[in-house]
């Protein structure tokens, strides 16, 4: 089939989760014989060659800006595809359901429409864009010939909400680990001698509740010197929060603020964790969680359903409505307990091998893709 996929920054992926299944389903995808395109914003993306792992890669320009980034280089897409003749589309974001309007009335091209979790909720949108974000979620039926989701609890929620029938499609993850070397060496990190968080660092993901959580554990117990909390990650648009989360820190030496991190030094990171802690109130299945799982992590997860969905058996929650009084509960016990710190990261690798794999994912979408061809 030749098939495209819209709507996110691009390939090679350098920002978030969207990117980073762009990259891994459509290589997958390529190696199985398809032909796929991939559309990039040519603002972000610094990579010029006009493939990527077996794709074809189209750059679209956009306008750079907080509420008009993505549903301006998405439009330019779009009219893009009408030139293309494909027999299939993937398009990400829930915000982007309008935009399928346009393949769907004017070409044959199938389009599949990749949800996500609820993006209305994220703090960073004021009332206008909450207003078009539930909108998009309510036509993502009428514009899009499938809706997907990769959380079975935002499926109930389509279901519940808009009587909309969606496609779960979880999300995967294939860690390479990497023994600790320069990039721990860099950030004074001993492995099996941090806490770990990966994510944007916008409000409603909550790394302010890992950061005082931390401050309060060191505050209470005579942790091993060594121990340290690290915060990768960064946002555009977010200087005012990440500024707030580095004055909460207030240049303790043991918090330490990465910045983004991707490629082998994020695996070097994420693999040699003592503990993962996913503090997200906000979204569908987090990529950094699945990850942390197959890396074999000891996960802490904000008891959102969607969390507890992800990690099932296999790993500790908190109260997110209590906030860092209770994940610093939840860290100070497990700390003084390595051994089952030790069974949880083993229980978390196999439920990531057993239920996220890439391979899986990529085998779903092929057999919906044959279905709706």
């Amino acid at each position: 089939m030749n098939l495209a996929l819209i709507g996110t920054r691009g390939i090679p992926a350098s920002y978030s989760g969207f990117e980073t299944c762009v990259e891994n389903l459509g290589a997958r995808l390529a190696r199985c014989g398809h032909a796929v395109t991939v559309y990039n914003r040519a603002h972000h993306i610094q990579y010029r060659e006009p493939q990527y792992k077996g794709m074809r890669l189209v750059r679209v320009p956009g306008l750079a800006t907080k509420h008009l980034d993505t549903i301006t280089h998405t439009t330019l897409s779009m009219l893009h595809v009408l030139t293309q003749h494909y027999d299939a589309m993937i398009v990400f974001i829930a915000g982007n359901a309008p935009l399928c309007l346009i393949p769907r009335t004017f070409t044959r091209t199938r389009v599949i429409l990749n949800v996500d979790g609820l993006d209305w909720k994220r703090q960073k949108w004021g009332g206008a864009a909450r207003s078009y974000l539930r909108w998009s979620e309510r036509t993502a039926s009428q514009f899009a010939h499938v809706v997907v989701t990769d959380s079975r609890r935002v499926q109930d929620y389509y279901r519940n909400e808009y009587h909309t029938e969606t496609v779960f499609i979880p999300y995967g993850a294939e860690v390479t680990p990497r023994p600790p070397g320069d990039v721990l060496r860099r950030f004074g990190l001993q492995a099996q001698q941090y806490v770990l968080f990966v994510g944007r660092l916008v409000p409603e993901n909550c790394a302010h509740q890992l950061v005082e959580a931390w401050l309060r554990i060191r505050a209470t117990m005579a942790s091993d010197a060594t121990l340290k909390c690290v915060i990768v990650g960064d946002a555009p648009y977010a200087a005012d929060y990440i500024q707030s989360l580095k004055a909460r820190a207030g240049g303790d030496p043991s918090i330490v603020f990465t910045g983004y991190q991707f490629g082998d030094a994020y695996a070097e990171l994420a693999g040699n964790a003592l503990i993962f802690v996913e503090t997200s109130e906000v979204g569908g299945t987090h990529p950094a969680l699945v990850e942390a799982m197959a890396f074999g992590n000891c996960v802490v997860v904000n008891d959102t359903a969607e969390n507890l969905e992800t990690i099932g058996d296999a790993g500790f929650s908190y109260q997110g409505a209590v906030g860092a009084g209770a994940l610093a509960d939840r860290l100070a016990s497990l700390l003084v307990q390595p051994d089952v710190i030790n069974l949880y990261g083993r229980l978390a690798r196999e439920r990531a091998h057993a239920l996220y794999t890439w391979d899986s994912v990529t085998d779903q979408y092929e057999q919906l893709l044959q279905t709706i061809s």
